[in-house]
């Protein structure tokens, strides 16, 4: 089978394509032939910035092909969705039954890896930011996976004003189609009226901005891996907070949450509320072009490799 590897770090051009043998699943893991595999910035940020090159994990979508030992609740031919933290950026990966969850019937494979995994972190974050109907929110990195459907998720949550920051004035029409009021661009001085709650994916430098866009009393929530540090003394001004969010926290630690969250997102998009969008579609053997797409910022909605 196919596989996209690295083995040094650096951008796009490290990884290549090598033919390997299909793994044996082992205790409690599936075989799954990969029919879509989503692309993040967290993965890319990792090649870019490796020491000892890890293997490309994340979202795939496929059908089971074969079962481990122990496996309980999944069958040969099933459709399935979940996070692989092996070598996920190939033909057949592994994935741990605990990570699997049903792709229903009238969503496709690519459709479950652009709204699942992306979905399961804007949801949780929004969660997150505990928001009230009728509040504002600010919604950073806008136009990518995840955020896109935050924006869509804040409005349907019931945001009286949803802003949409973004890194390039040319995804404006992009945010506002999926129900941004206004747009600001990082650059900017100041990003418009104050909002009570910020979602944030990418940190950094931006969490100043972040927080000072921030009514009195409001919340950001980071769920960026981009670290960063933030004064508090901006956070004391204003009586405002910060929250972290992390999915993978929720999906060990509140199985329950997780599950309950993933129905509602299947249940919105099936009725047609939440509609991911995907910026495109690239061949396995092409991961590099994928990768370009996201460092370059340039992405309007999910990227996906196709086996």
């Amino acid at each position: 089978m196919r596989r996209v590897r690295y083995t040094r770090g650096g951008g796009p051009e490290v990884l290549f394509t090598e033919e390997v043998a299909v793994p044996e699943p082992g205790p409690g893991e599936l075989l799954v032939r990969a029919e879509a595999i989503g692309v993040t910035l967290p993965v890319v940020r990792k090649v870019r910035e490796a020491r000892d090159p890890i293997p490309l994990g994340g979202e795939v979508a496929g059908r089971v092909v074969a079962l481990g030992a122990g496996v309980t609740g999944c069958a040969v031919g099933d459709r399935v969705t979940g996070l692989v933290l092996g070598h996920g950026y190939a033909d057949h990966v592994l994935l741990h039954v605990t990570m699997a969850s049903p792709v229903p019937d009238g969503a496709s494979a690519v459709d479950a890896v652009a709204l699942v995994r992306s979905g399961l972190v804007a949801y949780g974050a929004l969660r997150a930011a505990r928001p009230e109907s009728g509040e504002s929110a600010l919604v950073t990195a806008a136009a990518s996976g995840v955020g896109q459907l935050a924006v869509q998720l804040a409005g349907l949550n019931g945001a009286s004003r949803v802003t949409a920051a973004v890194s390039d004035r040319r995804k404006a029409d992009f945010v506002r189609a999926l129900g941004a009021d206004s747009v600001v661009t990082y650059d900017e001085e100041s990003w418009g009226e104050p909002v009570d709650y910020v979602l944030d994916a990418v940190g950094g430098d931006l969490l100043t901005p972040a927080v000072a866009a921030l009514a009195p009393y409001g919340r950001l929530v980071a769920y960026s891996s981009g670290g960063g540090t933030v004064s508090a003394y901006d956070l004391l001004v204003g009586a405002r907070s910060v929250i972290g969010f992390q999915m993978a926290l929720i999906a060990r630690e509140r199985p329950g949450t997780y599950e309950a969250w993933r129905r509602e997102l299947w249940e919105l998009f099936l009725t047609g509320a939440l509609k991911p969008c995907v910026h495109g579609e690239f061949a396995l053997e092409d991961a590099a072009s994928a990768h370009a797409v996201i460092e370059g910022r340039a992405n309007l909605g999910k990227v996906v490799l196709i086996p």
